[in-house]
């Protein structure tokens, strides 16, 4: 068995080791090493990277008792030189206290019991059984966890036995019956848990709840601690400035700069709809002056699917003939009519459209589709309109 160097220390960045068994998988290259100190997946932590003799650790497993290292390529020799990706170890352990530290928040100040823990690459979570966090409560346990940091308890970790257990107030009981070990958080409280942690809250350097949703009965409140915290605090910093800078105003006032931006922007867009209705009618009544009985069939530049289906109804408001139209920007067609004509636009589409590399439909009285080129728009659109043509004639 391997001896798991991370159960001694999970400061240990550096060692050297020999090769106890290589073993080649479908999915890769594995040895087991005499000693590691590489976390393997578990308890919602991720596992470690780092390297041996070099050569990239993609992935660390633990099988029974036995820690496998996928590596990049197979090394040369049985003794190796070892090292952790230190950024990410102190990373996963900062979050991991992190949790056992908010855990217990939840539970002192709301009895809020933590029922499951993801560590992420960008954030973590734990959900809570409990659907009554709102905002002044989360406010409270943001204080006091970062409180409790400041405070700098020692956190230590040992192997019991059954006897110790039952002593201790743990905070739920362990599914393992062998080889329990125990992290203490001084005054804080006792968790059956193989992770690797800090050795004080103070490393934790400082937790920051982002934001909280409901899950399936419980609350999951999205968190980040430490190094990760600070990053996520500077990102905002920069897009706030990046703000000041566009709206040509400090900080205090972005909110009421947005709110008055919004209030233009709602201003416009009424006033660019009103120019689209107008511009839809003088469309409408040229198109109807110059079809002469015949299918309302037209090209428009620059013109969104949803600006179609507008003008399309509009269209078919004033005609019972049938209504072609194409955006050439957008590779759209539209093909609408009032229900006076026998085609239905939807089985049309999907007649014919696979012929022109296509896709679409709708219903009998209007449909929608997309082509992949302008020129395969652009022959559906002559060809269904020589189609309807027919149709008419008929």
């Amino acid at each position: 068995m391997t001896h798991k160097l991370y159960y001694d220390s999970a400061y240990l960045q550096e060692w050297q080791t020999s090769i106890r068994q290589t073993i080649e998988r479908e999915d890769g290259t594995y040895v087991l090493l005499e000693e590691t100190a590489f976390y393997p997946h578990g308890g919602g932590q991720p596992c470690d990277l780092g390297h041996i003799n070099g050569i990239p650790v993609l992935d660390v497993l633990l099988e029974e008792d036995e820690v496998l290292h996928k590596l990049e390529r197979m090394p040369e020799g049985s003794e190796v030189a070892c090292q952790i990706d230190w950024q990410l170890r102190f990373d996963h352990m900062q979050q991991h206290s992190g949790q056992h530290l908010l855990s217990a928040v939840c539970r002192d100040l709301y009895e809020a019991n933590t029922v499951s823990f993801h560590l992420g690459k960008d954030y973590c979570t734990i959900d809570v059984d409990s659907l009554e966090l709102e905002s002044s409560k989360l406010a409270a346990i943001e204080t006091e966890v970062n409180r409790r940091i400041y405070q700098n308890h020692v956190i230590s970790s040992y192997f019991v036995t059954p006897e110790e257990l039952a002593l201790l107030p743990l905070v739920k009981q362990p599914k393992v019956t062998k080889n329990i070990r125990i992290v203490e958080m001084k005054g804080v409280e006792y968790n059956a848990c193989g992770g690797t942690h800090v050795s004080s809250t103070g490393e934790i350097g400082m937790i920051k709840l982002m934001k909280t949703e409901k899950q399936k009965g419980n609350t999951r409140i999205y968190f980040n601690c430490g190094f990760r915290a600070l990053a996520e605090f500077n990102e905002h910093i920069r897009i706030l400035g990046a703000l000041s800078a566009k709206f040509n105003t400090n900080k205090d006032e972005i909110m009421d700069r947005i709110e008055k931006w919004e209030l233009d922007q709602k201003q416009t867009q009424s006033e660019l709809t009103l120019i689209k209705e107008k511009l839809d009618d003088y469309v409408a009544k040229e198109l109807l002056t110059e079809c002469n009985g015949q299918v309302i069939a037209h090209t428009l530049e620059d013109t969104t699917l949803k600006d179609l289906q507008s003008l399309a109804t509009k269209l078919a408001s004033k005609t019972d003939l049938p209504i072609l139209l194409l955006s050439a920007s957008e590779n759209k067609a539209v093909l609408a009519h009032n229900g006076s004509y026998k085609q239905s636009c939807g089985m049309f589409f999907k007649t014919h459209l696979a012929s022109f590399n296509g896709k679409g439909g709708g219903s009998d009285k209007m449909a929608q589709a997309g082509f992949a080129s302008r020129e395969e728009a652009l022959a559906f659109y002559t060809f269904a309109k020589d189609q309807l043509s027919m149709r008419l004639d008929e």
